[in-house]
């Protein structure tokens, strides 16, 4: 076992920019990385991978704002990005007329600049309503980032308008005026995660470190924000505070005066209109009754703050169901229930007093669905996206009908807009789903897509896919870059539906929480097993790739279960679990996986350290590891420290890391193309693909 965590020689890898460290970057990249992309079959991959994510026939995702529908677009001729925007009208044609609002490349140039973009908010009340936005850019697309004030008229920065330095944090209008930020303003603002520890009411003209303090968290805390409600009729003021992950509090902002939303910190409280939802993460005993964690509830906000509490049971979890998301129109509430991983959408309308329910009709059965509000103050209309594995996703305008009918049931009307070419071919392939069971009995769920004539004597090189953290759930998704890259060559993949995840709900994720950790990767090894024991792979064709969390993952695969697989693919990795709650934003996970400064926590934190349960005696399957020097999530040290060690002790080890990119990983379609040609041919040569 490695002695890194006591004796570390490798933490000079640690100084993100030190020459010493960038020096070690640039030769390792130049070494096997380098050479897996100077052969053919990597610029053939390479090419194929950006002519999909350049695609003009993609499908342009949009949000409504005023009379324009607003779009961010990458292609071969705009590399950092368009914003623009059409109208609806011009939208549903099949060439739509785009202006464009702020050409990224363009000031780049003129700036001198790496920008890469953030997202923008648009202010919407008072006389620059619709016509004033601020616009948050990234350099090297880095969480980091600055918030600039912009005129949607003119097409131009505001000069000496609101302008946020660069910092982790944001901005939120509350009239023309006036912007809620929550940033870095000097020594004490932020928490030991690196977020903002304190919120201000930002008025025009004042500089920003006199901004007045609306709330001001402890330094213990992870993340405070505030955010304004512009709904007609409804506008309010709030103030969250994130205390750690699964622990939050909601406050109602009345000038100086804040009121906690008393629910529990693990639940999560939302408000529209004059409805408070609250989805339980744990049990709740309440006024005499106890709701189940996994729980949607409502209730009148006012009757809420008032002391009442016989809240209506909007969604109650299965052995076999979860809440994937809610979505609220101006008079209904949209479920998304996964049912053993499949989407199923359910209509919600509050009357007298409670809600009645209707089924979503004319929503595709394909294995996810979701739906996001057009405009949820003012329109029940909404975007729905479909996809599966191997049918292109779909766009539609679904509208909802303000109310039930005689029947009882809302009538939905969905107008399909927009579809994904098909960038494979997909006619000799099939998805299946089945079930392998884990070291302590429990069935884990996933997804298999492999082709018709399948031999099953364990011949077919196969790629695992998972990530089991956070309660995040991996569902059927349509991806060009998989089908043309590894299924249309003849590869098999298959998704995993670990614990830690969230797609059986909280209980799931919370089964595989800090010293239940190995849990998840139990689920892993079996459903790895459970590939070579259908015959559709071996050990020597099978492959396991996974990011950020996800990359902790593979680490443990490689460090704990070798014999399994063939190769791995570790992408902007947690690896060092000794010292993540030191290095960035690593303070904020330690409700996921403990704090390795108390030593009872330790202990069980260093049974899934791969950087620790690294032993230079054993045998490894081939490794590639990945990561972004402008990574300030996760530290690109954890790739490095886990590269340089093993490189030490002779395994077969391929490093790159991406000067730019962020936690993502690449800030362009054609740092995107790179990195995932890398990782196919990767996997291509060493389980026997080509």
């Amino acid at each position: 076992m490695s002695t890194a965590g006591t004796e570390d020689e490798y933490t000079w890898l640690e100084d993100v920019e030190g020459e010493r460290a960038l020096d070690w970057v640039r030769a390792r990249n130049a070494e096997r990385a380098a050479t897996l992309a100077a052969g053919p079959e990597f610029a053939s991959t390479r090419d194929a991978i950006l002519e999909i994510l350049d695609s003009d026939a993609k499908i342009p995702d949009v949000s409504k704002v005023g009379e324009h529908l607003y779009n961010f677009w990458r292609d071969a001729d705009h590399e950092r990005g368009l914003w623009r925007r059409t109208t609806l009208d011009s939208y549903r044609t099949q060439t739509p007329e785009w202006e464009t609002v702020l050409d990224i490349d363009a000031l780049n140039a003129a700036e001198g600049e790496n920008w890469v973009w953030h997202g923008a908010s648009v202010l919407r009340t008072g006389p620059h309503a619709y016509t004033r936005a601020i616009v948050d850019l990234s350099r090297g697309g880095a969480d980091a980032d600055v918030s600039r004030e912009f005129d949607l008229v003119a097409k131009t920065f505001v000069d000496d308008g609101f302008f946020r330095p660069e910092s982790k944090g944001g901005t939120s209008w509350i009239d023309e005026d006036t912007l809620f930020v929550f940033t870095d303003t000097g020594p004490g603002t932020m928490t030991p995660s690196g977020y903002p520890r304190i919120a201000r009411r930002w008025r025009r003209g004042t500089p920003l470190d006199q901004a007045e303090v609306v709330y001001e968290g402890t330094e213990a805390d992870m993340y405070i924000a505030a955010v304004h409600d512009s709904t007609p009729g409804f506008e309010r003021d709030f103030v969250s505070r994130a205390i750690a992950f699964y622990s939050e509090e909601l406050y109602l902002l009345s000038g100086t005066e804040l009121t906690l939303v008393d629910v529990p910190r693990s639940a999560s409280a939302g408000v529209h209109r004059e409805w408070l939802t609250v989805e339980l993460r744990e049990d709740w005993e309440v006024a005499g009754r106890t709701y189940p964690g996994g729980s949607l509830l409502a209730i009148e906000l006012d009757r809420f703050l008032a002391g009442e509490r016989d809240f209506r049971e909007l969604y109650t979890p299965t052995a076999a169901t979860s809440l994937a998301a809610y979505t609220w129109t101006r008079h209904h509430l949209v479920l998304n229930v996964l049912d053993d991983v499949k989407s199923r959408l359910e209509i919600l309308t509050p009357a007298d007093g409670g809600f009645s329910r209707s089924v979503f009709a004319g929503a595709p059965s394909v294995g996810t669905v979701q739906v996001a509000p057009v405009d949820p103050r003012t329109s029940d209309e909404l975007w729905l996206y479909a996809t599966d594995f191997l049918s292109p996703t779909t766009l539609s305008l679904a509208a909802l009908a303000e109310a039930p009918g005689p029947d009882g049931q809302v009538a939905v009307r969905i107008e399909p807009l927009k579809s994904m070419p098909t960038f494979f071919d997909a006619e000799h392939l099939v998805a299946e789903q089945h079930f392998a069971t884990s070291a302590d009995g429990t069935a884990v769920p996933y997804f298999l897509l492999r082709r018709e004539d399948l031999p099953f004597d364990g011949s077919t090189p196969t790629l695992l896919y998972g990530y089991g953290g956070f309660e995040i759930s991996l569902t059927p998704m349509y991806s060009g870059v998989l089908g043309s890259a590894w299924l249309e060559r003849g590869g098999a993949y298959a998704l995993a539906n670990i614990r830690g995840g969230g797609e059986y709900g909280p209980a799931w994720h919370q089964a595989a929480l800090k010293a239940n950790r190995h849990k998840a990767y139990e689920d892993l090894a079996a459903v790895a097993r459970d590939l070579a024991e259908r015959g559709v792979t071996s050990a020597e064709h099978l492959g396991v790739q996974g990011g950020s969390n996800g990359g902790l993952l593979t680490g443990n695969m490689l460090t704990q279960y070798p014999e399994l697989f063939g190769a791995v693919v570790i992408q902007v990795p947690l690896l060092d679990m000794k010292r993540y709650s030191h290095l960035l934003a690593g303070a904020s996970w330690m409700a996921e996986y403990g704090d390795p400064d108390v030593p009872e926590e330790w202990e069980f934190i260093r049974r899934f350290s791969p950087y620790h349960l690294f032993d230079p005696e054993a045998e490894y399957p081939p490794v590639l590891l990945t990561t972004s020097t402008r990574d300030d999530r996760v530290h690109p040290g954890h790739a490095r420290k886990m590269a340089a060690q093993m490189l030490a002790a002779g395994k077969d080890v391929t490093y790159y890391e991406n000067i730019e990119g962020g936690h993502g990983g690449a800030a362009t379609n054609a740092q995107q193309a790179h990195m995932q040609a890398l990782a196919y041919r990767f996997l291509a040569e060493r389980l026997g693909l080509d």
